[in-house]
């Protein structure tokens, strides 16, 4: 039995046809003439990794959060700003 090898151009053709063009894997394999086990490892192979991504989303999530923070305290600098206003405003003038 020989293996069969593919140059990494015709590779990334069929890796962009799944990822990019969204065929499904066993359509391109047998479009192409490749094992679908082979698609999928070339497909695995240049996605981001879960922990990656994972960690990515985490960033994004500290970042809103810290936003949102800072906004929060924000609002309240105001209502308290307010709410003294409405205190000197509400005396009775003598």
């Amino acid at each position: 039995m020989s293996t069969q090898r593919f140059t990494p151009e015709f590779k990334e053709e069929a890796v962009k046809q799944v990822v990019d063009r969204g065929y499904s894997v066993p359509e391109v394999a047998a479009r192409l003439g490749v094992s679908a086990h082979s698609l999928y490892k070339w497909v695995k192979a240049v996605s981001p990794d879960k922990s990656e991504q994972h960690s990515k989303e985490l960033l994004e999530a500290k970042s809103e959060i810290l936003r949102l923070r800072a906004q929060v305290r924000r609002v309240e600098e105001e209502r308290d700003l307010l709410k003294k206003a409405a205190r000197y405003f509400a005396r009775d003038p003598e």
